[in-house]
């Protein structure tokens, strides 16, 4: 039973990442700076390998550098330019932030505050 909740919240926080991300659209365009490239492919490892290293490893040194990369991430996403950032609608933000936070609620600890 523990195996299905915790397959329910893995389900319910990608269904809240898919309706956060599905107006973000990453570009690999040519640009005149020979940075921007290696930098907008970069933010893409970075951000994936820090969310990796958060969800999966247990607390200690590789949580901290799992938020280290999403910060790398993050800050390379702003250097290359190449994110862009369609607007959402309150409905689509309001319920991936429900599935994320449901999900990872479920897959902690396995039940629900309520």
């Amino acid at each position: 039973m523990r195996f299905l909740i915790q397959v329910v919240g893995l389900a319910l926080m990608l269904l809240g990442i898919y309706f956060l991300g599905k107006n973000i659209f990453f570009t690999t365009n040519v640009s005149p700076y020979w940075w921007r490239g290696i930098a907008a492919n970069l933010s893409i490892f970075l951000l994936f390998g820090g969310i990796f290293l958060l969800v999966f490893m247990p607390l200690g040194f590789m949580k901290q550098f799992g938020w280290v990369l999403v910060a790398g991430g993050i800050l390379c996403v702003f250097v290359s330019s190449r994110a862009v950032l369609n607007p959402t609608s309150l409905w689509h933000f309001f319920v991936s932030m429900l599935g994320m936070t449901f999900g990872y609620r479920l897959l902690a600890t396995g039940r629900l505050p309520f």
